[in-house]
């Protein structure tokens, strides 16, 4: 959850706990692969868990590289700090995009009670908040550091679309076009962020590349919308629907449920609101 460790960090930490019988081990030989060792907790081992779980929980602990980073910033030009936001904003919105699909899997998991399932939601509520509470603060930190400039890299035009209880963003346009996985990654990040799952994208917003599919961009970008569960829906002249293979891409995708191409905003809407 909140630590990682190596293998020689994780056996070392087993043989210390079979030291002190909180876990027994057993070797299981298997005729095609290595033989492996399992590990399962044992009376003694709960006993010293749920005493764990009874002591005094300690208060969170603030430790962040990129707040020492920032004290010592005053001595970069500005392109520089604005470099240093925004690669900082961009691994926030990774690690946000990584809660928000461990949280979508978490949902999947058997064998949970009402209260543990209650618990891991919360848990996940607890970590997406914090991310989300980090990539506003750092945003702030920019408008306030270059209040008096305007524009910037990759900035988004966007309106918070909610008809009826039910919530979604339309791109109307944006400083570079959509080209990348990383665009639509901050597009994944920006819809969580604003607590919707539907996205209308209009072709303005888009790269020339996206229409070529010897690029790949459509692709890709359309396979992030569906690993992340965001349902989009781009607005496309007719002409441009129409035009060789991506026309046959177009009567594909429209066959799915997460990414369409439509004429009108109005028929989009329409879809995403479903």
């Amino acid at each position: 959850m909140y630590w990682s460790g190596n293998n020689n960090q994780i056996y070392k930490a087993l043989l210390n706990m079979e030291s002190k019988d909180f876990v027994a081990s057993k070797v299981v030989h298997q005729d095609n692969s290595p033989s492996k060792k399992i590990y399962s907790i044992t009376e003694e081992g709960l006993k010293e868990l749920q005493a764990w779980l009874m002591s005094s929980p300690e208060a969170p602990e603030i430790k962040k590289t990129f707040l020492v980073q920032l004290a010592w910033s005053d001595m970069l030009s500005n392109q520089e700090l604005s470099d240093l936001l925004s690669n900082y904003e961009k691994e926030i919105k990774l690690q946000l995009i990584m809660q928000h699909e461990k949280y979508r899997r978490a949902l999947h998991s058997p064998n949970r009670s009402a209260r543990e399932s209650l618990l891991w939601e919360m848990i996940s509520e607890n970590m997406i908040s914090t991310y989300t509470n980090e990539l506003k603060w750092v945003r702030e930190t920019r408008q306030k550091l270059f209040e008096n400039e305007t524009g910037g890299k990759g900035k988004m035009n966007y309106l918070i679309r909610e008809i009826e209880n039910k919530k979604y963003i339309e791109l109307i346009s944006a400083t570079e076009p959509l080209s990348t996985e990383n665009d639509a990654l901050d597009l994944i990040a920006l819809c969580w962020e604003h607590e919707t799952h539907a996205l209308m994208i209009h072709c303005t917003a888009l790269s020339e590349d996206f229409f070529k599919l010897k690029t790949k961009v459509a692709g890709d970008i359309i396979q992030k919308f569906i690993n992340y569960g965001i349902k989009a829906a781009a607005i496309i002249p007719q002409e441009t629907i129409q035009k060789g293979r991506f026309k046959e891409m177009a009567m594909e995708t429209n066959k799915g449920n997460h990414f369409r191409l439509y004429e009108s905003k109005e028929d989009a809407e329409k879809w995403l609101l479903e």
